[in-house]
């Protein structure tokens, strides 16, 4: 058989993982393109059957002539890009993978997909990924013994591991911390007894609820984006409550609503924001505090953030001061905005060090009805650490996962190789993507509680 050429647009952590993965197979060769060619060099170094070129997705002409060299593009750069990326591979008819959802943008392609004849594969990461393999088994599983999913709970976090999480947020930032952010201030809709909820982004970190995964975890849980769809993605019309949502260490969500309450998570520019404003002079001003000095700031804070007790009002006012945000100290500036500022101020406070690792936790819960009406909780439980020495749980979840689809694409097995656009939500895509990655090592554990 003849050699297979990939082309992996996007240096991000995950892109490492997939390259290895896909370089397992001798056919293969992978090349990664990326704005800054030093960083796709250092990518690929020491991987046989690679090479490195610089690409600006943004370039239609340089996109279109590249994509069309090759027989599969991964595009793990980020979303707002996928279509043009998929445009290209309209003409160059190369397949596509992403570990994204699908979104409207690139559904509304599928017809030029199918003309084209190529595959469009998405959402085969962690989450989107991971979690469709195992939602689809339980569910088919369910349904062949005659029972009926009446609920389904589904969490993922990507956190710092317990030992790392010893800050006001209990979180790190493996990237820029602003896609993280904003990602917590996302509007969110979901079932519940049968009833669809909205939550708009105002309210999510309100609404977050201490829950219960596996021991000695203490996590808090919130819905994300929405789920209401999967009700009809999974195949599960039977089910009164869909939830898929995020987790985060306890603690996590109010100390985010405070610094939304107290401008910090606002993008927009401030034309009152000069350089040489001390941070204390910042939060003064996004607050109308009478004054700089932290007396009057923690006054007004308090004023501002209604703590539900003097417990949090000090743990949340002890965290501000430790991210520097109540200090005389000259503020750096980003952006003319103040989410930037924080960003800049968080990667320096907030980044993994060396030795540290990550976290990857999620799980499902599905409470099944049987049809002699007896109930069942059923879960499945990712537990992933990182490696300090190796990749993190996040790149090896999300590299490898994507490099197993890619691989069975690229080797014609039946199910993948339908023209059009895809996720995993049947269990003829899910089932072999799902053995390989158990041989990987990567693994849901299944219990009856």
């Amino acid at each position: 058989m003849s050699g297979k050429k990939i082309l992996i647009l996007g240096s991000g952590m995950v892109a490492r993982p997939c390259v290895e993965y896909l370089t397992g197979d001798t056919k293969n060769e992978v090349t990664v393109a990326c704005r800054t060619l030093s960083t796709a060099q250092a990518l690929i170094s020491g991987l046989p059957r690679t090479q490195a070129i610089s690409l600006d997705v943004s370039s239609v002409a340089d996109l279109d002539s590249q994509v069309a060299a090759y027989d599969l593009v991964i595009s793990l750069v980020p979303y707002v890009y996928h279509a043009a990326v998929i445009k290209s591979a309209i003409k160059g008819k190369t397949n596509v993978v992403t570990t994204s959802y699908i979104s409207p943008a690139v559904r509304e392609l599928e017809p030029a997909v199918k003309e084209a004849g190529i595959v469009v594969l998405n959402e085969v990461g962690l989450d989107p990924g991971i979690d469709h393999l195992y939602a689809i088994k339980t569910i088919d599983e369910v349904h062949a013994k005659g029972g009926k999913v009446k609920q389904f709970y589904s969490y993922c976090g990507g956190l710092p591991a317990p030992e790392c999480a010893g800050n006001p947020l209990g979180f790190k930032f493996s990237w820029s911390p602003r896609g993280a952010l904003l990602a917590q201030r996302n509007s969110a809709s979901y079932l519940s007894e049968g009833k669809q909820v909205d939550v708009s982004a105002q309210d999510l970190m309100s609404v977050s609820k201490p829950y219960f995964v596996t021991d000695g975890y203490a996590f808090a849980a919130y819905p994300n984006r929405n789920s209401v769809p999967f009700r009809e993605f999974y195949n599960i019309p039977e089910a009164e409550t869909v939830i898929r949502g995020s987790l985060r260490y306890e603690g996590n969500p109010e100390f985010i609503q405070a610094l939304v309450d107290l401008g910090w998570l606002d993008a927009d520019e401030k034309d009152w924001l000069e350089e040489g404003m001390t941070w204390a002079q910042i939060q003064q001003k996004a607050i109308g505090a009478g004054a700089s000095n932290e007396g009057a700031l923690i006054s007004r804070i308090k004023e501002i953030c209604k703590f539900s007790n003097e417990a949090e009002s000090d743990r949340i006012i002890s965290g501000l001061r430790w991210m520097g945000l109540l200090t005389s100290e000259q503020a750096v500036l980003r952006g003319g905005n103040l989410l930037d500022t924080l960003c800049g101020q968080l990667e320096k406070l907030l980044s993994y060090q060396p030795g540290e690792r990550d976290l990857v936790m999620l799980q499902h819960k599905f409470i099944v009805e049987w049809s002699d009406a007896k109930t069942d909780t059923l879960t499945s439980t990712l537990e992933l650490l990182g490696d300090p020495k190796g990749y993190s749980a996040m790149a090896r979840s999300v590299g490898v996962t994507c490099g197993i689809a890619t691989q069975l694409l690229l080797d014609g097995h039946p199910a993948l190789n339908t023209t059009g656009v895809h996720a995993p939500y049947k269990k003829d895509i899910c089932d072999p993507i799902r053995e390989i990655l158990e041989r990987e090592g990567i693994k849901m554990v299944e219990k009856v509680l």
